[in-house]
């Protein structure tokens, strides 16, 4: 066999697959069984077969389509899934049959009628990303697509999913008020609302990234302390980083009706910034402004763009309240310079990027050791390695990040992020305190999702998962194009495993694609959420993933990780054979 040439082939593959299908059986075996193969025999395999796809494997709450044109996968899938949101119209919402899917265009290989490869494995991750009522697509398949098709496209970054080396950039279709069944919209907001777009780079320099970056987030974090504003976040606002974009359609995805953008330029020591602000529903410039200053007066820039900004978008806005956001950080801008470098590899969200950026925050901190934010960023990525990555050192983590966190506020008790830090610190040891750090931050900065995303995490710890959620759902309207929102999912699964279902938890922690090496105590959650449900199969396949990639795990780390789910939680694991 291995002698033999294989047979390959370049072929557009469609996954899709059943939302919730453990839980519609559950509840109506015979009803579900039913609905499905209606679904398959008046939806699915017609609407697959007028776009010429073969339909090469199913199972029971899936299948996966070849078609040889990335045009004929995606117009099958928008065509599959507004058929279906009409049918489920008439249908009550907790018996509907809901599809996910993914479409990759990749190399195949041929075995008689299946079909193996990475373009099978690249679909199946797309359609995990998905939500419910979606679909999502790889880059090489927008590129074919792009232009050929009445629909519209939503860019959600590059992703990393489970068993795939790289990140893959990924698309939503955007398919209209058809498909609105099956989808939640964003919610409106009262309050004046914005976004600030990454100020563009116009220096030629790569390297001065940090730089446009850094002042970028020191007004989004400025704007975010007016309570009277909602400011969309950072980690959403930059997944447009780099990007040339249509302003009124970002200001229709996000939900909020202005946008700021701007550029900046930065030569030796002198520094030029444009910004101008939009109207989101006309595409009217409001304000606009240039600022040519040298570079020790880039705070003052900062803020004079933040008050002309809040006033065209809440004149009431007080004197009072400015001088309350009116903050500059340090006056050495060469310790600025280095936690804005270490802000950079932080929001790479892995364990190397985690690494450099304690280098940097050490760096600031040698530089200026009283500026507040890379005392407060050092403890942020003990605490976020501690839940992720569940170290044998598990408590020192958490020990370094609270000693990190209580010097961030004894230096400057208006930040914000060192409250959420001394929030991660605790949430695992004592959820009172955590919770009273995370509304101290939020009182401070309202708008501030990691703030609703870490107090969500401390209100399971205490046993309020109610609670937990509505602040878990804050944080994603907060950014709902974040890239660690895998995590806020993975949470609200952790809430629902609280409040004892099972299926809910597992159908959280699965949407956005979560990758074993990255959900820690959400995958020691997702044992033992399968081995309540009797899952064997799946929970086998789990647990072996996650004792790969986090050899040491044992039941007591998990359990102190991981506080508040209740003895099921211990029980789960102990069932699903996690070591003691």
């Amino acid at each position: 066999m291995t002698e033999e040439r294989l047979q390959r082939r370049l072929a557009a593959i469609l996954a899709a697959d059943v939302v919730g299908y453990s839980r519609l059986m559950d509840r109506d075996e015979a009803g579900t069984l039913a609905r499905l193969k209606a679904l398959r025999g008046e939806v699915f395999d017609p609407v697959t077969s007028r776009f010429g796809g073969r339909i090469f494997k199913t199972t029971g709450d899936g299948a996966l389509v070849e078609f040889a044109s990335a045009v004929d996968a995606v117009q099958c899938a928008v065509e599959v899934q507004r058929e279906l949101a009409e049918r489920n119209a008439a249908v009550a919402e907790d018996l509907r049959a809901v599809l996910r899917i993914g479409v990759s265009l990749g190399d195949v290989i041929v075995d008689e009628d299946d079909l193996y490869g990475n373009g099978v494995n690249v679909a199946a991750r797309m359609e995990g990303l998905a939500e419910p009522g979606e679909i999502c697509i790889s880059e090489n398949v927008h590129e074919h697509v792009s232009g050929s098709l009445e629909v519209d496209f939503v860019d959600i970054g590059a992703q990393t999913v489970k068993n795939i080396e790289r990140p893959i950039r990924c698309f939503r279709v955007r398919l209209g008020p058809v498909a609105s069944v099956a989808t939640k919209a964003l919610a409106a907001v009262e309050k004046p609302s914005i976004a600030v777009l990454p100020f563009d780079n116009m220096s030629g320099d790569a390297e001065q990234e940090y730089f446009s970056e850094g002042i970028t987030e020191d007004i989004i974090t400025a704007l975010s302390r007016i309570r009277q504003l909602f400011v969309m976040a950072r980690n959403t606002s930059f997944t447009f980083k780099g990007r040339s974009v249509d302003v009124q359609a970002v200001a229709r995805e996000l939900g909020v009706r202005y946008v700021l953008e701007g550029s900046v330029r930065k030569a030796g020591r002198q520094v030029r910034i444009t910004a101008q602000l939009i109207d989101g529903a006309s595409g009217n410039h409001l304000w606009a402004e240039r600022y040519d200053r040298e570079l020790e007066d880039i705070f003052a820039v900062q803020d004079e763009i933040t008050q002309v900004v809040a006033g065209a978008l809440e004149p009431e806005i007080s004197k009072a309240e400015f001088e309350r956001v009116r903050r500059t950080p340090t006056d050495n801008l060469d310790a600025w310079s280095q936690f804005q470098i270490g802000m950079h590899h932080f929001h790479q969200v892995t364990k190397n990027g985690d690494e450099d950026a304690r280098t940097c925050f050490r760096a600031a901190i040698a530089l200026d050791p009283s500026f507040s934010a890379p005392h407060a960023s050092l403890a942020r990525t003990y605490a976020r390695g501690a839940m992720t990555e569940l170290p044998e050192d598990i408590d020192e983590h958490f020990q370094i990040a609270l000693a990190g966190a209580k010097e961030a506020i004894a230096l400057d008790r208006e930040d914000a992020y060192a409250h959420t830090a001394l929030g991660l610190a605790l949430q695992n040891t004592d959820a009172d305190a955590s919770i009273r750090a995370f509304e101290e931050a939020l009182s401070i900065n309202p708008n501030l999702a990691v703030a609703h995303f870490g107090i969500g995490m401390a209100f399971i710890s205490g046993k309020q998962p109610e609670r937990a959620i509505s602040h878990l759902e804050t944080a994603k309207r907060l950014s709902p194009r974040d890239p660690i929102t895998h995590l806020f999912n993975g949470i609200l699964g952790c809430a629902h495993f609280a409040l004892g279902d099972y299926e809910a938890a597992i159908e959280w922690s699965s949407r956005g694609g979560l990758d074993v090496r990255r959900r820690g105590r959400i995958g020691a959650m997702r044992i033992a959420a399968l081995a309540q449900l009797g899952r064997e199969a799946e929970m086998m396949r789990e647990r072996d993933e996650l004792l790969e990639i986090i050899p040491h795990i044992i039941i007591s780390r998990a359990v102190a990780a991981n506080p508040g789910l209740g003895p099921a939680y211990e029980d789960g694991l102990r069932k699903a054979g996690v070591p003691e």
